[in-house]
């Protein structure tokens, strides 16, 4: 049996699903091509004064392992910042903000949403 991992080649839309997560965590905080950020209310209420304490390690994480991104997606990630365990995520929309995406590896047909919470708000 094989896991997720191991199965995936460049040519797979894993690797391109892959990919378009790590370039728009990588923008952090510039511009998103028509995708979009979500800070919670805890985020703004911790962190607000100095996003930049929180957007910094989001952009730099590179702790994925089969437990926290089963489908190599590079689309979650757990980590503290300043005492404070933080969660973000990212999902796909349609462009018309209606439904999922229907191929997230196609950025033409879909809007990527990273959202950045406190665990406590999950």
């Amino acid at each position: 049996m094989t896991t997720p991992h191991q199965d995936i080649t460049p040519e797979r839309p894993t690797a391109r699903i892959r990919d378009l997560n790590d370039e728009m965590r990588l923008m952090l905080p510039a511009t998103f091509n028509g995708n979009q950020l979500l800070l919670s209310a805890g985020i703004m209420d911790r962190f607000g004064n100095d996003l930049q304490q929180i957007m910094e390690p989001v952009r730099s994480f590179r702790d994925f392992t089969e437990d926290n991104d089963p489908w190599a997606e590079h689309d979650f990630g757990a980590l503290t910042v300043d005492g404070e365990r933080v969660y973000w995520k990212i999902d796909y929309m349609s462009r018309d903000d209606k439904t999922h995406a229907p191929d997230a590896s196609n950025p033409e047909l879909t809007r990527r949403v990273l959202t950045i919470m406190l665990a406590e708000e999950y």
